[in-house]
């Protein structure tokens, strides 16, 4: 299959999305299945079924992620003609109605002087909504902070596309940068786009994605491979979870173009065992490309080969570490080992590899079909681009979202979050989960982007954002963290499995009531030697919880010790 045979497919199924008067699109996200979408989709469907609607009238459509997951199970109706609605919280009952309402024969319009304000939750002052009678209630406009303040590249597809359909990818463009990557760039040009564009590493790390594919495509090796990493383990974060599960086909076109640009023929996806749902839909999605040739030999008739295959970890924390994560592809126990070498010039099976996480390879065909100066417009100086965060904690609107690098803290907590509910005040957002760090409320103005966190004592991380309110006690959430670095060191190193353990101890101590003063000092000084001297990220990282919120919530442990 070439190009041209790949756009009439494309052209054939926009044809036949555009034939419907109006499309719905229900959720299909593990956040809205675990709300109930399952039971919301057949109730959609067995009142379509049974209602008096010709054949072209509707469509309904299985989707991914529409971001909004604490209002879940979501709908969206999609009308020529008139506006799209989102509707929330739709159980069976609200399903049926929207049936009524949308089908031909059901008076749609709306009064349009009837409203009122909108609900504080959702942020952004007051504007008007429809009065929220019967099915209106359950209406999310779509002009809110939550949508509003969002830029999407990676999640561009996402609620937008049916994840088990290859043609619907298609007709969104899908496999068009592919195509032309292969028609018109060599490997050499393709990885200096991804440099230009400033594009950075997404799990955590933040190094620059182009460099490190040209540190693999300048090496003579006979055998090459590319890993993409969708382990992901930190407590709360399931952004690339979601990716895999929602945009599965833009995953593996970034991750082809990544095997073209650095001379892989090979590769693998390395999810974890509790994705179960991603897993299925990456697979389906390697079986339908290599039906219609984008993968596997002659890729769209060129010369270029490329064969990608799951492999699924064990959910070790530590595998998200990329040595780690080799030697479980291999087959061996997942443990790091020293560096250098590095992957890229002895990965796995000793041969260079690249290793980059979901969705970092999600932003690349993006970057291919819109141009490395188009997206190293977006975000800061030195961060590009956006990033996808898992926004949760004790917030009014809570899921999935996409920013651009350098927005503050404060448009993320009280415009897209709609604020801290109830009578509560917020007092800190921990970011890069138990590797990350506790940032403040007088830090609220400061840019996320990977330098200013860092300079905060966190990290960007994968993409965790949990926001804490005045009911909670620092010292407890450290410990959590650090109960969580216990149990997830692979024992390797002395400095994480003795250090984190005797961290643990020593915060334990302290709750209890029984530290003393000196046992602050104490902590830190042993936070900093685990942090100085353990083997990998996973180690050097553990502490940093416990580290910035002695930094800046130190009353609360001194409240807790005493010299008496």
């Amino acid at each position: 299959m070439d190009n041209s045979k790949i756009e009439a497919i494309a052209e054939k199924e926009r044809t036949r999305q555009e034939q419907y008067d109006r499309r719905i699109f229900c959720c299909h996200s593990t956040a809205c299945v675990s709300a109930g979408a399952d039971e919301t989709y057949d109730r959609l469907k067995k009142t379509l079924a049974a209602s008096d609607w010709h054949e072209h009238d509707a469509e309904l459509v299985k989707t991914g992620c529409m971001g909004l997951c604490s209002r879940g199970p979501l709908v969206r109706v999609e009308q020529k003609e008139t506006e799209t609605l989102l509707y929330a919280d739709v159980d069976t009952k609200t399903a049926d109605q929207i049936v009524e309402k949308h089908m031909p024969a059901v008076e749609t319009a709306v009064d349009p002087d009837a409203v009122e304000a909108m609900p504080s939750h959702f942020g952004g002052g007051k504007r008007p909504l429809r009065k929220k009678q019967g099915l209106d209630r359950h209406l999310v406009p779509l002009d809110i902070p939550f949508f509003a303040k969002q830029t999407k590249v990676v999640l561009s597809g996402a609620g937008q596309i049916d994840p088990e359909s290859l043609d619907d990818y298609l007709a969104h463009g899908g496999y068009k940068a592919l195509a032309y990557v292969l028609e018109n760039m060599t490997p050499e040009q393709v990885c200096n786009e991804i440099v230009d564009s400033g594009l950075r590493g997404r799990g955590g790390a933040g190094f620059p994605t182009g460099v490190k594919w040209n540190f693999v495509r300048t090496q003579q090796a006979a055998q090459k491979y590319v890993i993409v990493n969708g382990d992901e383990g930190d407590p709360g974060a399931y952004m690339d979870r979601t990716v895999m599960e929602d945009d599965p086909h833009r995953v593996l076109e970034g991750m082809i173009i990544c095997a073209y640009a650095v001379g892989a023929t090979d590769g693998y996806l390395y999810i974890r065992g509790e994705y179960p749902v991603a897993i299925q839909r990456i697979n389906r999605a390697i079986r339908a490309a290599r039906r219609r040739k984008i993968i596997g030999k002659s890729i769209l008739g060129t010369a270029f080969s490329f064969i990608p295959s799951v492999r699924i970890g064990a959910g070790a924390f530590v595998c998200g570490e990329e040595t780690a994560l080799i030697h479980s592809v291999e087959g061996k126990r997942g443990i790091p080992r020293i560096r250098p070498p590095y992957p890229s010039t002895s990965g796995l099976w000793n041969a260079p590899t690249v290793l980059n996480n979901v969705e970092t390879m999600a932003n690349i065909s993006t970057i291919i079909s819109k141009g490395a100066a188009w997206f190293a417009g977006i975000g800061t100086e030195k961060s590009k681009g956006t990033k996808v965060f898992a926004l949760a904690g004790q917030l009014q609107n809570t899921g999935l979202i996409e920013v651009p690098m350098g927005i503050t803290l404060r448009e993320i907590v009280y415009e897209i979050g709609g604020g801290v509910p109830g009578d509560r005040d917020f007092k800190a957002a921990q970011t890069g989960g138990p590797s990350g760090g506790c940032i403040p409320a007088q830090f609220l103005d400061s840019p996320v982007d990977y330098e200013s966190l860092r300079d905060l004592g966190s990290i960007m991380g994968s993409g965790g954002l949990v926001v804490i309110d005045d009911s909670t006690l620092m010292p407890d959430f450290s410990r959590f963290f650090m109960d969580f670095c216990v149990d997830e060191s692979c024992g390797k190193c002395i400095p994480c499995r003795v250090g984190t353990v005797q961290i643990r101890n020593l915060l334990d101590k302290i709750i209890r009531g029984d530290g003393k003063t000196a046992d602050l000092d104490k902590l830190e000084r042993l936070c900093n030697t685990v942090r100085s001297n353990s083997l990998c990220g996973l180690g050097q990282s553990a502490p940093n919880p416990t580290l910035s919120t002695l930094r800046y919530f130190r009353h609360e442990y001194e409240a807790l010790v005493s010299d008496e």
